[in-house]
C-alpha cells in the first residue's frame, strides 16, 4: 500500500513511526520541506492551502491510503479545495483526523456517535463542514476519527510539569477527554484496514477533571504539584478559557467494538505511568 499524508503532524509522525513498515511507499505534506530534516524516509511536498504542485497531485493520486490531518481554516477545508475534484474519483481510503470538540458542551453528560454535534463556535462548524466535506467527498466511505486531548511523548504532563507551565485550574464539574498518541496511531491503522467509511471516538476509559492528571504527575515525579486556580480568576487566552465552555463524558465502544482497538493506555494513569518510566518529565 501506498500512504499520502495530508499534514504531517503530532498524531501522523507518530502513526508512521509505529506503522510506516506496512506500506511500501510514504509521502506527505508540510509547509517548508527544506526545514523538516527530522521526516527522513518520507517523501515531503510542500502544500500551504493553495497551488500544490503537479507531482503533489500526482502522488494523492497514487495513493491507496489517504490520511488527512490538516485542520479547517475559515474558508473551508484546504485539501478538499486544493484535491477535492481528484479525490472525487478513483477509490483510496481515507482517514480523516477530527476532534471530539464537535460535541460542545453537555455539563459532563456522556456522549457517543450518534449524539448531534453543536456549532457553537466558528472552529466547531469549520470542522464540522469538513468532516461532512470529505464524507461527502468519498461518497460515505470516509473513515472519520474524533480525537480527544492528544499527549505522548515530548507532549505530557510530565513536560509541562518539569519545565514550571503547568497549571491546576479549578472549575467545578469540568471534565476532559484524552488519549495517548499510541492509541490514535492504533486507531488510525484499524480505520485503514475497515472495510467501510463511518465516524469513530478516539478517546480513553476515563474523562478526568484536568487537575487530576497535573497532580498524578507530580506524584510520579515526587514534586509538589502547583497551586490550585479558580477558573473564574486565572490568567488565560481567550482561547485557552474557551476549551472550558464545554464538559462532556465521550465513550468510546464503537471504537473497540467495530475496530477492535484495544487501548493500550486506557487512562490517563496508564499513559503517564509508561511516559514517566520511558524518561519523560526528568
Amino acid at each position: 500500500m501506498r500512504l499520502f499524508i495530508l499534514g504531517l503532524g503530532y498524531s501522523a509522525r507518530h502513526f508512521v513511526r509505529q506503522f510506516g513498515g506496512s506500506f511500501s511507499h510514504i509521502a506527505g505534506t508540510v509547509r517548508d520541506p527544506g526545514t523538516r530534516d527530522d521526516l527522513a524516509g518520507i517523501e515531503l511536498h510542500a502544500f500551504s492551502g493553495s497551488s500544490p504542485a503537479r507531482e503533489t497531485v500526482e502522488r494523492i493520486g497514487e495513493a491507496d491510503v489517504l490520511l488527512i490531518s490538516i485542520p479547517p481554516g475559515s474558508t473551508g477545508d484546504p485539501a478538499i479545495a486544493a484535491f477535492g475534484d481528484m479525490l472525487a474519483t478513483g477509490r483510496r481510503k481515507v482517514v480523516y483526523l477530527s476532534t471530539i470538540g464537535v460535541y460542545g458542551d453537555h455539563a459532563g453528560g456522556w456522549v457517543d456517535e450518534s449524539t448531534p454535534p453543536q456549532a457553537t463556535l466558528d472552529r466547531t462548524r469549520m470542522r464540522i463542514a469538513a468532516e461532512q466535506a470529505w464524507t461527502d467527498t468519498t461518497r460515505g466511505d470516509a473513515a472519520i476519527l474524533r480525537l480527544a486531548g492528544i499527549y505522548g511523548p515530548g507532549r505530557n504532563a510530565l513536560v509541562t510539569l518539569r519545565a514550571g507551565t503547568a497549571r491546576r485550574i479549578i472549575k467545578p464539574g469540568q471534565v476532559f477527554n484524552r488519549i495517548h498518541v499510541d492509541d490514535i496511531a492504533s486507531a488510525i491503522m484499524a480505520a485503514v484496514k475497515h472495510r467501510s467509511g463511518s465516524t469513530w471516538n478516539v478517546c480513553d476509559d476515563e474523562p478526568t477533571p484536568p487537575q487530576d492528571v497535573i497532580a498524578h504527575a507530580a506524584k510520579l515525579m515526587g514534586v509538589a504539584p502547583p497551586p490550585e486556580e479558580p477558573f473564574e480568576t486565572a490568567e488565560m487566552s481567550a482561547m485557552a478559557r474557551s476549551f472550558y465552555a464545554s464538559s462532556a463524558r465521550v465513550a468510546n465502544a464503537k471504537l473497540k467494538r467495530e475496530l477492535g482497538v484495544t487501548l493500550a493506555h486506557p487512562t490517563y494513569r496508564h499513559g503517564l505511568d509508561a511516559l514517566w518510566r520511558a524518561g519523560e518529565g526528568r
